[in-house]
């Protein structure tokens, strides 16, 4: 098949990139090659590549940056998928979008999980132009696959772990303060590249979660990676309260891949696991990365 990758150059796209290249002819585009939010761009590539399906990877996640440059939010985040889900409809192709969990407004207990049919109320900018991608893409795609994700890390790209092992190997006798009371589930973007990869085909419709499977906070999940790569640190847990920030994050960002299971189509495993593979992957690597600033 003929696929074509937007936001390809991120740590999601590239990831999906380098696994679907092995099977189909494979366009991968980074912002530069298609602003997604530009009209003619998104009608020219679909008319001169005819993909028989598009993923969306691309989105404008500074989170932080969405509550001052709201307009650059709401163009990639909203108005890109709707150009996206117009193309794809007109040429017949089919749209995997990837979403997020900032749709919801967290306000569930750290024991309880958000599933597909669940009211969202998005407490940012960010979540509220993501929603409003979702909701583009409802309206006017008809072959179409949405997956929510949340607390995204890999090899390629900036992330949280990357950041907490720069920290900690700068100096590792450095008190860092890392929240404790906000719970997600730390997901692989291999691992969500190869989710990816199972619902290439049209029989899965609408919106699916898929996250790796239990929850932490920021706080264990930093540590767990830290302990993992048997590495010295100093960090302790604060609150929200503690650590402001100008978006409002949801407390309770967990995400029950109910619709994947359901059909037997997951392949998200514990946040654990996948945090030891990675690490036991890409170690070196990581280090040296780091250490580079």
């Amino acid at each position: 098949m003929k696929i074509l990758i937007c936001g390809g150059h991120g740590q999601l796209g590239q990831d999906v990139g380098s696994l679907l290249d092995a099977d189909h002819e494979v366009m991968s585009c980074g912002s530069r090659q298609l602003d997604i939010s530009n009209t003619s761009q998104v009608a020219s590539i679909f008319s001169n590549y005819q993909p028989d399906i598009v993923i969306n990877c691309a989105a404008y996640t500074a989170v932080d940056k969405c509550e001052t440059e709201t307009q650059l939010a709401w163009q990639v985040n909203a108005t890109g998928p709707e150009n996206l889900a117009r193309q794809a409809e007109e040429t017949g192709a089919r749209l995997i979008h990837i979403s997020t969990d900032y749709v919801f407004d967290g306000k569930k207990t750290a024991t309880e999980s958000y599933s597909e049919d669940e009211d969202v109320a998005p407490l940012s900018e960010y979540g509220r132009s993501k929603l409003a991608g979702e909701q583009a893409i409802e309206a006017y795609s008809s072959n179409y696959l949405i997956l929510r994700t949340a607390w995204l890390y890999g090899w390629k790209g900036k992330n949280f772990l990357k950041t907490i092992l720069r920290l900690a190997l700068a100096d590792p006798t450095r008190e860092l303060k890392v929240v404790n009371d906000q719970y997600g589930s730390l997901t692989w973007t291999a691992t969500l590249a190869r989710q990816i990869q199972a619902v290439l085909s049209p029989e899965m419709q609408g919106i699916v979660h898929a996250t790796a499977t239990g929850s932490s906070t920021w706080y264990e999940g930093a540590c767990y990676f830290l302990d993992t790569m048997r590495l010295p640190y100093r960090i302790t847990p604060c609150t929200t309260a503690e650590y402001p920030t100008p978006a409002h994050r949801p407390a309770n960002s967990i995400l029950n891949n109910q619709r994947l299971e359901n059909e037997g189509l997951s392949v998200f495993r514990g946040w654990q696991e996948d945090i030891e593979q990675f690490v036991a992957l890409f170690k070196e690597e990581l280090i040296r990365e780091a250490l580079q600033g």
